[in-house]
């Protein structure tokens, strides 16, 4: 048996072999562009995830191994501890921002033109299915067509 069936089924030429869907992703994946882009999610993600997590390791052993240090004051009640718990809340959305602007320059683009150039690779040319209309709810009124005219009692209008 096999697992993929290759030939058009009406396309061109009669046993003409078309790439299927699987066909086409692996060979982007394959692909510089792909690369390219995996490249430019790393080079950022796995730097900003080591800071991230050295800087709360920090905070949670210095919490442990000097709490001398963590209770002096800064200003009023406010103690070290309490700056760097509010920091740790700072830094991630100062992360959470720098990688979405990140991702907005430098990969969104080439991964929306890479998404582009497979969804015409492994568009269909054949009629769409059509899907059946889903099954009337009890004791709700069925759902107006577009284009359908209203039907009211007779004396309500509008």
């Amino acid at each position: 048996m096999e697992k993929h069936d290759r030939r058009s089924s009406g396309g061109s030429a009669a046993g003409t072999i078309q790439p299927t869907a699987l066909d086409i992703y692996s060979e982007v994946q394959r692909g510089a562009a792909f690369r390219e882009v995996r490249r430019r999610y790393r080079r950022f993600a796995f730097p900003a995830a080591a800071a991230f997590l050295l800087w709360y390791l920090a905070y949670v052993v210095t919490a442990i191994a000097a709490p001398g240090l963590m209770a002096r004051q800064v200003a009023g009640a406010l103690n070290v501890a309490m700056v760097a718990g509010l920091a740790q809340f700072a830094t991630t959305f100062l992360l959470t921002w720098a990688y979405a602007r990140h991702a907005r320059l430098h990969r969104d683009p080439a991964a929306l033109e890479l998404r582009w150039a497979v969804s015409l690779e492994t568009r269909q040319d054949a009629a769409p299915v059509p899907v059946p209309a889903p099954a009337p709810v009890p004791g709700l009124p069925p759902a107006r067509r577009a284009g359908a005219p209203v039907l009211r009692p007779r004396g309500e209008h509008r």
